[in-house]
Parts: structure tokens; sequence; C-alpha cells
């Protein structure tokens, strides 16, 4: 692969363990809560701000767009879809505060 070649979308597909259907009224991830550089949560569209596990939940039920659900040893994250958008791509978004925590808390 020469320096002009990029991974294509469908190889970039493989790296998910799922790509839930988003239902019409799912939300946005529009920010990252962060720990020390991790994510811990994430910021939805609506202003609430949930835990990554809770974010993970969401996505599988539908709840989030534009994310699928990959996994690292033994906990599964988040990831943007490949859209040719490099603006919406999860690590591109800003770094929130906490805000208003959905029920399940962060611990």
């Amino acid at each position: 692969m020469n320096e002009n070649q990029s991974i294509g979308p469908e190889l970039a597909m493989n790296a998910f363990d799922d790509i839930p259907k988003a239902k019409s009224d799912a939300k946005d991830i529009v920010g990252l809560v962060k720990s020390s550089g991790r994510v811990t949560g994430y910021q939805l569209s609506d202003g609430n701000t949930v835990s990554k596990e809770h974010g993970v939940e969401m996505a599988k039920n539908g709840e989030i767009k534009g994310v699928g659900i990959a996994h690292r040893k033994d906990s599964e994250y988040l990831k943007s879809l490949p859209d040719g958008d490099e603006g919406n791509n999860l690590g591109n978004l800003p770094s929130v505060s906490q805000g208003r925590v959905d029920s399940d808390s962060f611990s």
C-alpha cells in the first residue's frame, strides 16, 4: 500500500463486534467525558451524560446513532462508524465535564 492509499471503509467495519440499528429518535454523541485521558462517558445530544458502559448498552438498544461496538480486552466501547467525515469521529469530539449523569452513574 502506498502513502496515498488508506484503509477502506469495509476493512474499518471489521473492527466492530456489533453495529446496532439506530432507532429514529436515537441520540448523537456530542462530547467525551474523560478521566486521566481515558474516556469514561459520553455526552449526548439531549444534554445528558452517560457512563461508557451505559452508552454501550444504549447503543445496543438503538438509542445512540452513528456508532458501533468494539472491545479491548474485556471492555466494550463505542467507535464512530466510518462515513468519510473525520470531524464527527468520537476522537475528534470535545472533552466535557460530567454534567447531568444518567441513572447508571459513574463509579
